[in-house]
């Protein structure tokens, strides 16, 4: 009989913020993969687990996925964690999941801490529904068509960003969300834990100090016009242009006002591409 893969949620900065349940996975586990062994260790020592551990990270991925499904084949037990919060969410384990679930062995998840959730109930925002994105990229055309993608979500969402770019993601926040209620969190659960909170039309007050982890919560978009069946074809265009002037990418402005306004982006896009050539 195989084994079973334990998706282990483990603290994300206080280590008293760890379950019951997921101590006993840990120490009943016969080994559990990390992300990295020298943090987890830590976390083990702590409770004194002696469960040995090895490295499961995105750059042994390819060697160590068949190891770890060797021993699920075996019957052994494997405990995933990562550094901090749920395995998968940003971090390491998709990959081994996904293994699991095509192989038929069992994946048993053990829920607990999660940044992004954290972040999202301290904001106060309205969470139904909540889209959680990952890191924000680091080349510049490449973030930009990200942030064009998640200008165009009108719900509460949330994306991490690093703290050599907290700088840039101020920045970007103004310009892509200046209209939307923003709570930037740092060292959730931490000693040192802040929230920095603006609203619609309000500048951002001091930035926080460029160190730790930060998750950025962004409220819903203003109400804007009804959905407009009966919004002229020159709303619709003038809209675009004036998207298009702040977004790069014409798909995205496209959705953004197709959004907007209760039309298909095949309407939007018949209706741009014929006043555009009205106006040569």
């Amino acid at each position: 009989m195989s084994g079973t893969l334990f998706v282990v949620a483990t603290p994300i900065g206080n280590l008293e913020d760890i379950t019951l349940r997921a101590l006993r996975v840990l120490r009943e586990a016969d080994v559990i993969a990390a992300e990295d062994t020298r943090r987890t260790s830590k976390l083990l020592a702590h409770y004194s687990i002696p469960t040995p551990t090895l490295s499961f990270h995105e750059h042994n991925t390819r060697t160590r996925l068949p190891q770890v499904l060797a021993r699920l084949e075996r019957g052994e037990n494997v405990a995933l964690v990562s550094d901090a919060g749920t395995p998968g969410i940003s971090d390491p384990g998709v990959e081994l999941i996904q293994a699991c679930s095509m192989k038929g062995f069992a994946v048993d998840p053990i829920p607990g801490a999660s940044a992004p959730l954290a972040a999202a109930v301290a904001s106060g925002f309205p969470l139904d529904p909540l889209t959680i994105f990952g890191f924000a990229p680091t080349r510049s055309i490449t973030r930009k068509r990200w942030l064009a993608r998640l200008q165009a979500v009108p719900d509460t969402l949330t994306f991490f960003e690093t703290p050599h770019r907290i700088e840039q993601a101020v920045s970007d926040i103004r310009l892509y969300f200046g209209e939307r209620p923003i709570m930037m969190a740092r060292e959730v659960t931490k000693l040192h834990q802040e929230f920095v909170r603006f609203t619609r039309g309000d500048e951002i007050g001091q930035t926080p100090a460029a160190k730790g982890e930060f998750t950025i919560v962004v409220g819903p978009a203003p109400a804007g016009p009804p959905l407009v069946a009966d919004a002229s074809d020159e709303m619709i265009y003038r809209e675009f242009c004036r998207m298009t002037s702040q977004t790069p990418g014409r798909r995205a402005s496209l959705a953004a006002v197709a959004q907007k306004y209760g039309r298909s982006a095949k309407e939007v896009y018949a209706i741009v591409e014929r006043l555009k050539k009205a106006d040569v």
